[in-house]
């Protein structure tokens, strides 16, 4: 329901009272606002009291309005600007402590994302990285730096790893032009979604390749192209997202591989620890007081 609440809402609009077509007026008018707005807030904005709000959104079908938000938000979220997404986090924000309440969304984003990840695909998508002839991880724009931090950490577990970033179409494809069936791909895909990377799946599960979609949405790009789907909640918080839900599920990728690679991964740090040692790669002195 959350794809067409638009729609849904242009259709009912002449059956609703004279409440609630106000409130969907404001919402179908100003619908970058109102997904981010508390009931209280909408109802204040339109003149209807924030109970006729929650009302409006249970007769829509949704459990109450913070479901119907969500949808709300899921809608909107990939086609704000930046300008947009300035003005929704300032009023979001408004007088609060910035890092309050920045922490206290991503507390959330990271809860909701324990709850919708996938178990078994998760540990599919482990099984066909440790199976792989070669891994291929994409990621451009923001994303890009989720590929960078999987691909530094997948380098000293596999031989064969290819960071595709930060690419414009042409050159992607220059880069996987030899993705095969004995290969993996790991595509990021966040608000708002790059239409490279989109295309980069789609030509990679043409050859057929395992593709492993991190992404926030199951309807998303990505989420309806890839073989395996992990689902991470992304957050606008400004400018920039809020990628440390998808950070932390990274990490869980990495810790599950390292467990199934733990004897090969002891032989190899040990080595790297004499190499680091031997040319002072790191810092030694003891900093505590």
């Amino acid at each position: 329901m959350n794809h067409h609440i638009l729609s849904i809402l242009q259709e009912r609009e002449p059956t609703f009272s004279k409440g609630q077509r106000r409130i969907a007026s404001y919402i179908l008018q100003s619908y970058d606002k109102a997904a981010f707005m508390t009931a209280s807030k909408l109802g204040k904005a339109v003149g209807v009291s924030e109970s006729t709000v929650v009302r409006f959104a249970v007769e829509l079908g949704f459990d109450g309005y913070p479901e119907m938000q969500k949808a709300m938000q899921e809608t909107v979220v990939n086609h704000l600007t930046s300008v947009q997404r300035m003005e929704v986090a300032n009023d979001r924000i408004a007088d609060r402590d910035p890092v309050s309440a920045v922490l206290h969304a991503d507390i959330e984003l990271l809860r909701r994302t324990e709850e919708m990840v996938s178990r078994s695909d998760f540990q599919s998508a482990v099984e066909a990285i440790l199976n792989a002839k070669r891994i291929y991880i994409l990621g451009t724009r923001s994303s890009s730096t989720l590929a960078y931090f999987l691909s530094y950490y997948l380098n000293y577990m596999f031989p064969n790893v290819h960071l595709v970033s930060d690419t414009g179409s042409g050159t992607l494809f220059e880069r996987i032009i030899g993705v095969n069936s004995e290969d993996v791909v790991i595509a990021y895909s966040f608000p708002r979604y790059s239409t490279s990377t989109a295309k980069g799946v789609q030509f990679c599960l043409s050859t057929g390749a395992t593709v492993i979609g991190i992404t926030d949405n199951a309807q998303s790009p990505v989420g309806q192209s890839c073989t395996y789907c992990l689902l991470a909640k992304s957050d606008m918080q400004s400018l920039a997202d809020s990628l440390v839900a998808p950070l932390s599920l990274t990490n869980a990728l990495l810790v599950a591989l390292t467990a199934r690679k733990e004897k090969e991964l002891a032989a190899t740090f040990e080595e790297l620890e004499r190499v680091w040692a031997a040319y002072d790669v790191y810092d030694r002195r003891d900093t505590a007081k």
